[in-house]
């Protein structure tokens, strides 16, 4: 069997694929990758593996596999479909809907509450300061207000629900949505101060942290903000 090699951002997604490949007990590597001080995007070095130069990325000999899902089913494959329900099952089912809400439905409000975040406190020259802070953070707080917060608790609120019903998102055992799912829910932690109201999300989050294989993916990965 090839070594899988995870080439992985600091402070990313890609964290979920090494707690991925711990669980799985696939033989594998990490290269690290550190952000930019100032922009805080990956470094073109990333470029030589995808034409992207996002993370997460693996390489298993010649075959390149990029993006968070496509990497799990790879992986799961690659490990004779552990952690996938069976097909035709109501799990299966759930399963496929899991692993698409991840990034379909519960990044899109997340990073764009970063992005706004960041326009509050982006640095301005002092002379426009007066002029331009009060324009800027102005927009960023209605856009907020009116639509990126309405709609992350209309979705904690489901997730909480979900969750208040079964240990894992597709019943009562662990599966590849889990993994996908888990850098929204940790981000969020982080960003969205409706979640605190949320006590089967965090107990969820809290749970996966004190995983053996969690911690061990730490320790491989390095610096990671949301944990």
């Amino acid at each position: 069997m090839t070594m899988i090699e995870v080439h992985h951002l600091e402070h990313s997604r890609s964290q979920r694929i090494i707690w991925l490949l711990e669980e799985l007990g696939l033989p594998y590597k990490v290269t690290r990758y550190a952000r930019d001080a100032k922009t805080y995007l990956a470094p073109p070095e990333l470029l030589k593996i995808h034409p992207l130069g996002k993370s997460p990325v693996i390489t298993d000999g010649d075959i390149t596999v990029a993006e968070s899902g496509a990497i799990v089913e790879y992986l799961i494959d690659k490990a004779g479909g552990k952690f996938r329900p069976a097909a035709g099952t109501q799990a299966h089912r759930d399963y496929t809907y899991w692993m698409h809400f991840a990034e379909g439905t519960a990044m899109p409000p997340l990073v764009m509450t970063l992005v706004f975040n960041k326009i509050e406190n982006a640095p301005v020259p002092a002379l426009l300061k007066p002029i331009v802070l009060p324009i800027a953070r102005g927009i960023s707080k209605q856009v907020k207000s009116s639509f990126i917060n309405p709609n992350l608790e209309k979705q904690f609120a489901y997730i909480e629900s979900v969750l208040a019903k079964s240990e894992w998102f597709c019943g009562g055992e662990m599966t590849g949505a889990d993994f996908m799912m888990s850098f929204p829910l940790e981000a969020a932690m982080s960003r969205a101060e409706s979640i605190n109201s949320m006590p089967k999300i965090a107990a969820y989050v809290k749970r996966i942290h004190a995983m053996p294989s969690f911690k061990k993916a730490l320790e491989v990965g390095g610096p990671y903000n949301y944990a």
